[in-house]
């Protein structure tokens, strides 16, 4: 790995440094190879022995410089002044085959300044799970945090019980965070959020460093990335669980897979987290969560935005109305992909509306409903209708979504076509999650998670080698709580 680590760079109160910790007997579970060959990560040769003695943490490449960030954050609406990571070390930045900047981060390698009575560790549960839902939001096309490897560490991690632990190896654009910026804040350390700001112009932003005002143009950018990364969450009825401060990226990725989940049966009011009791964070609730979010991020950069206090409220008021002016707009429009619609109609809303309601009375499942609706729009409705008691009210809207079809010039095969292109048919179930991790973490046996990865690489194909992982899940199988990883 040739390592040039910029944000080691930045003043040293910006981070802590942080050598992970040595674990008894790591075992290779998984390598992302293609991941390796994009970071241009040379390891031809290194056998799997060694490579789950550095992606465990046992032995720290040259040129590494291993260190934990300093974060505060909103967790569940309350300020916490320092968090910062208690279980992930960065151990540097690569510059990938394409010239872009990547951190290098172990999840789970061991206590830092930062842990706050933590172990620093992470159990394989979680350590999977992060592997399988990060690697499927690529595959979907959405921005995220990627997994290059996953190493059981051979020690026992004691949450309500000993479990066996795990190293994720976590890549991602940067690690930067809304939560960042809060821990200047918090200290109304000016000198430094500008440094910070700066520093993420250069590495994310850097179009912002031509605008009239670049701080502006850099949380207008942010938000604009959060506002499209949330719309597409919903496309896949993705619910992140914990949209806290601290697990916002200023990159605009997905980042953190504690509680998420990914909808069965449509329900938009929809919680998963074990440790959401209000609600804060359900299905529905994420777009005004996430302007939250970035009004959060907006009162850190008042003093960059103008002199004038008054001025650079109005300049962040301008950013929030922008993201809730065009939210609606971008649902609407990847809701009219989804739906196979190419053109805008001022009924396109309602036909959405409506048949979002007929869901969720059915009790039918998010995915699987427009993945038939893609056989519909080949001339084959049966399997959509049977998803549906209301037989009378599935036909309803067929008829009426027949009629919005017929008035664009689409064939039926281009417009099917086009729409398996975003309606996936395979996401990773929570069922099958629950699965991979009891077999892995009672039995050993990690074949499981390895079926399941390779499923979910190919979200938008129907072959009968995946069909098990297209299934909803019956009755008993269905999943209603989901747990963070400490």
């Amino acid at each position: 790995m040739h390592f040039d680590n910029s944000y080691a760079r930045l003043p040293e109160h910006f981070t802590a440094a942080a050598l992970p910790t040595p674990v008894a007997a790591p075992q290779f579970i998984a390598f992302n190879r293609p991941l390796a060959d994009e970071l241009g990560l040379d390891l031809d040769g290194v056998d799997d022995v060694r490579l789950a003695a550095i992606f465990s943490g046992n032995i720290v490449p040259p040129g590494a410089e291993p260190l934990a960030m300093a974060y505060a954050g909103h967790q569940f609406g309350n300020f916490v002044p320092k968090l910062g990571d208690g279980r992930a070390i960065l151990l540097g930045e690569v510059i990938d085959i394409t010239g872009k900047r990547r951190d290098i981060q172990l999840k789970g390698a061991g206590p830092t300044r930062f842990s706050r009575r933590g172990d620093g560790r992470a159990a394989l549960g979680p350590v999977l799970r992060e592997y399988i839902v990060s690697e499927a939001m690529h595959a979907l096309g959405i921005p995220a945090t990627r997994a290059l490897a996953a190493v059981a560490t051979g020690d026992r991690v004691q949450r309500e019980t000993g479990l066996p632990g795990g190293v994720v190896t976590r890549v991602a654009a940067s690690h930067i965070r809304v939560g960042t910026f809060q821990f200047f804040a918090a200290r109304e350390d000016n000198e430094a959020i500008k440094v910070l700001a700066d520093y993420v112009i250069d590495r994310h932003y850097p179009e912002a460093k031509q605008a009239e005002k670049p701080y502006l143009a850099m949380l207008q950018a942010i938000a604009a990335r959060q506002r499209d990364l949330v719309c597409r969450w919903m496309m896949v009825g993705f619910i992140h669980g914990v949209m806290n401060t601290d697990n916002v990226a200023i990159s605009g990725e997905t980042i953190d897979f504690g509680p998420c989940a990914f909808m069965d049966e449509y329900n938009p009011n929809k919680v998963f987290s074990s440790i959401d009791a209000q609600g804060r964070y359900a299905y529905n609730s994420q777009p005004g969560i996430a302007q939250w979010n970035i009004a959060r991020l907006a009162e850190c950069l008042l003093p960059l935005l103008d002199e004038d206090a008054e001025k650079a409220v109005e300049l962040a008021n301008g950013v929030l109305a922008e993201f809730a002016s065009e939210f609606p707009k971008r649902w609407l429009s990847g809701m009219r992909e989804k739906l196979g619609l190419s053109t805008q109609d001022d009924a396109d809303e309602q036909l959405v509306q409506d048949l979002l309601a007929l869901m969720q009375r059915n009790d039918v499942d998010f995915t699987l409903t427009f993945r038939r609706l893609c056989d519909a729009a080949d001339g084959s409705t049966e399997a959509f209708r049977c998803m549906f008691t209301d037989l009378a009210g599935a036909d309803e809207w067929l008829a009426h979504w027949r009629q919005r079809t017929w008035r664009e010039s689409a064939t039926e095969s281009d417009r099917a076509s086009a729409m398996r292109a975003v309606n996936p048919a395979i996401i990773p179930r929570n069922h099958r999650v629950e699965e991979v991790i009891a077999a892995a973490v009672e039995d050993g046996d990690f074949e499981p998670f390895h079926a399941m990865v390779r499923a979910t690489a190919r979200p938008f194909d129907e072959v009968p080698e995946f069909g098990v992982y297209m299934q909803a899940p019956m009755g008993h199988e269905r999943v209603f709580r989901t747990f963070c990883g400490t």
